[in-house]
């Protein structure tokens, strides 16, 4: 029997899986890592702790599925997105913490690259808009905070997402590369070529030199080298951003098929084909994979704050004392009570695009309780998703006929069905949820011929249960009628 490894590398744990050959968890394992919050609009990690969990995670999920690590054909990785990092290529010691794909500490910097006019044509080569969410101007604050260019310039600096710098770690330094799905969130790669593009980088000053090679998400990027836990010589045969990877474990394979991920944040991603479709009401296109010749794009709508949100309930207001309790508190009351939230606790992502709007609880009365909170709480993390959808729909010309779901918070049924009569569209839910670190460890059994086509991957995914609208119009017309009053305010 052959084992192939996943590992998901998300926003505050990381999660290996160990999959047989038809695909099946055999072991699994977490480990959470700290978060750093070193002013309001700032939100790091620990590289170190970033690596230490995927040590961890890995030997766990060995350990639990009870099989000998030199049975392992090859690994795949996916990794929280946008999240930047500067290492140096001889000591492989970072210069500066990861900074998180939820800061919004380069919001000036985007601003005076609006006022300069450059939007537009960032937009046209990327598919992006000039927002702190990507990586481009988190790399150069840190090269400027840590007045690093002429090292970059010599090339003794490397730039990465998270992806690029766990290859470095897992091939002992060796490899520096990355893949089309995550370079599509730097604002440096041209969208159109799937290459660096020599303008983007002019205009975010940033050198060549430090930059990874481009491979497609199917390939072998390298080979693990003297990493505990593990024999020499395993080969990582896929990368992809966590969304992408998402989209591909739901076997989304086909144009027009989307899928919604609760995670840290939510994510909603539409298949577009070989095709770059450019949206007009505030989505953004991205390079879902490259298998292949031919690369597959996608339109996403990206809000920041979803699971983040109940974490905050738990740990900064103490209403909850866990994640998993806020289902049984929402349920203690039938509605919201006029209460309203609005999650922008690091801003609003799309289709509003506005880094510097504020978290929002409206509509307190004597008689609001904890559980018109968190209630209105989830009714706020899928208002977000709405809106993702009817800028979606408003792009296509159509509706969709139903959406895929997944995520550590789909478990809460009471949140899947709030989102289904919100969006008045069918939810299907997989019967396996681990989507993201799955979609890794499909490309990767592809990338050893474990699987033959995608076709033959799309057997390996069972639909679990489906949620299906109960609301009538008139109650989601006053819903959304609230949430648009609320989301001015902000």
């Amino acid at each position: 029997m052959q084992y192939i490894m996943a590992i998901d590398q998300g926003t505050t744990s990381t999660t290996v899986l160990i999959l047989d050959e038809n695909l099946d968890i055999c072991g699994s394992a977490s480990q959470e890592f700290a978060q750093f919050y070193p002013r309001p609009d700032f939100v790091e990690h620990n590289p170190d702790a970033i690596w230490q969990s995927v040590l961890d995670a890995v030997g766990a999920a060995v350990a639990r599925a009870r099989i000998d690590a030199r049975d392992i054909a090859a690994i795949g990785i996916a990794n929280q997105r946008e999240t930047t990092l500067i290492w140096d290529r001889t000591t492989g010691q970072p210069i500066h913490n990861a900074i998180v794909w939820q800061c919004r500490r380069t919001a000036g910097a985007c601003e005076d690259l609006k006022a300069r006019g450059l939007e537009p044509l960032v937009r046209q080569k990327t598919g992006l808009l000039c927002d702190p969410y990507f990586s481009a101007t988190k790399a150069r604050w840190i090269l400027d905070h840590t007045q690093s260019q002429s090292k970059a310039l010599a090339g003794k600096l490397a730039f990465g997402t998270i992806d690029t710098y766990l290859l470095w770690m897992l091939t002992g330094g060796r490899v520096h590369a990355t893949d089309p799905s995550n370079a599509s969130r730097t604002l440096l790669m041209n969208l159109a070529t799937l290459d660096w593009d020599t303008e983007l980088l002019e205009i975010f000053d940033i050198p060549r030199q430090m930059l990874p090679v481009i491979l497609p998400n199917q390939a072998t990027f390298g080979r693990t080298w003297r990493v505990p836990g593990l024999p020499d010589g395993i080969p990582v045969t896929a990368m992809m951003g966590d969304q992408q990877a998402a989209l591909f474990g739901q076997c989304c394979f086909e144009t027009g098929t989307a899928k919604c991920t609760f995670g840290t944040g939510a994510f909603l991603l539409l298949n577009t084909g070989d095709k770059i479709v450019t949206s007009h009401h505030g989505l953004l296109s991205t390079c879902a994979w490259k298998i292949g010749p031919t690369a597959c794009y996608a339109l996403e709508g990206s809000a920041f704050v979803a699971g983040a949100l109940v974490q905050w309930l738990r740990d900064g207001l103490g209403i909850i004392e866990s994640s998993a309790q806020i289902e049984v508190l929402a349920r203690t009351v039938d509605d919201c009570g006029g209460v309203i939230v609005v999650p922008a606790l690091t801003g609003l992502g799309a289709p509003h695009w506005k880094p510097q709007a504020r978290g929002l609880i409206s509509g307190l009365t004597r008689a609001t309780s904890r559980g018109h909170i968190a209630r209105a709480a989830l009714m706020g993390i899928c208002q977000q998703n709405t809106d993702l959808l009817d800028a979606m729909c408003a792009d296509l010309g159509a509706r969709l006929a139903g959406v895929r779901v997944d995520g550590g918070a789909s478990v809460n049924d009471l949140l899947m069905q709030i989102q289904a009569d919100l969006l008045d569209t069918r939810l299907i839910r997989p019967q396996n949820l681990q989507t993201t670190a799955i979609g890794a460890g499909m490309c990767a059994a592809l990338g050893i011929g474990m699987y033959q086509n995608l076709a033959s991957l799309g057997e390996a995914w069972h639909a679990g249960r489906e949620f299906h609208p109960e609301k009538d119009e008139r109650w989601r017309e006053e819903a959304r009628r609230a949430w648009k009053d609320a989301i001015a305010r902000t």
